[in-house]
């Protein structure tokens, strides 16, 4: 891997980014700054956060691929690679059939804007696939990078590390809640998830993993939303993130909900604390 991503990164859609964040979370040793929320194809929101810092890496995680075109994000990855070298990793992924207007033949929509970024010459080493199944998974391992899932556990973290082989890039989301009452935690969880469980790519995903339409019933069973969203002190969601990491994982990446952009710094202050 070209880029020093680290063993921690951190998540969040670009709303909840901005430099004093992303600046804080730099000098708290965080490895990378992932953004999500379907980056637009100039990149200019992961241009901010590479302003903001001086060393950590940045990527996106991920890139729609019916939403970006492939030749302006291959033009936008050489511009950052120019003003910012080896910090910068391209994320691209499907997205979801119930956000897309289009969403016919995803896989081969995929391997096509993966011959488009060839085209572009974007490295192979410097994009990743947003990979959940283990058709996709393969893919990433042939020709990108590696993966970046997200919604997982770390058993989906030990399957995926099994198809893709060793030498690749495993890097899954994780999200947490730093709240002690457990019902409090299971609260802000369940108002967080309630989208993300009728999304058909997820929930097939975790029923791979032995989940039920029962568990996406009413906020989700206890079962899966503790395994979502981990919650409870920091040491006690630090050793949840470390179970990616001895599941397979190269990076763990974390996304604390429940707050907004520098108001985040505190409870990832205190993760850092116990994880560095």
């Amino acid at each position: 891997m070209a880029v020093d991503l680290g063993r921690v990164g951190v998540w969040h859609q670009a709303h909840k980014w901005g430099p004093e964040l992303a600046a804080g979370l730099e000098q708290l040793g965080y490895g990378t700054l992932w953004l999500g929320g379907s980056p637009a194809a100039d990149l200019r929101d992961a241009e901010v956060l590479l302003a903001a810092t001086d060393s950590v890496a940045v990527g996106t995680s991920i890139v729609n691929v019916w939403k970006a075109d492939p030749a302006q994000v291959a033009e936008s990855y050489h511009r950052l690679e120019d003003e910012f070298p080896g910090r910068f990793l391209l994320g691209v992924g499907v997205g979801h059939r119930e956000q897309s207007g289009e969403y016919k033949s995803p896989y081969e929509t995929l391997v096509e804007y993966l011959n488009a970024l060839d085209d572009g010459k974007v490295p192979m080493e410097r994009r990743l696939l947003a990979a959940l199944g283990p058709r996709v998974l393969k893919l990433a391992a042939a020709r990108t990078a590696g993966a970046v899932p997200y919604l997982t556990t770390p058993e989906h973290t030990r399957q995926a590390r099994a198809t893709l082989g060793d030498g690749v890039l495993l890097a899954p989301e994780q999200k947490v809640v730093l709240e002690t009452d457990k019902e409090i935690a299971r609260a802000v969880a369940r108002d967080y998830l309630a989208t993300y469980l009728k999304l058909s790519n997820y929930t097939a995903n975790l029923k791979r993993l032995g989940f039920s339409d029962e568990d996406f019933a009413d906020g989700g069973s206890n079962e899966l939303v503790d395994l979502l969203v981990l919650h409870g002190t920091a040491v006690e969601v630090a050793d949840g993130l470390r179970a990616h990491l001895e599941a397979g994982a190269d990076q763990v990446v974390v996304q604390q909900i429940g707050k907004e952009g520098p108001d985040l710094l505190p409870g990832y202050e205190a993760l850092a604390t116990v994880l560095f």
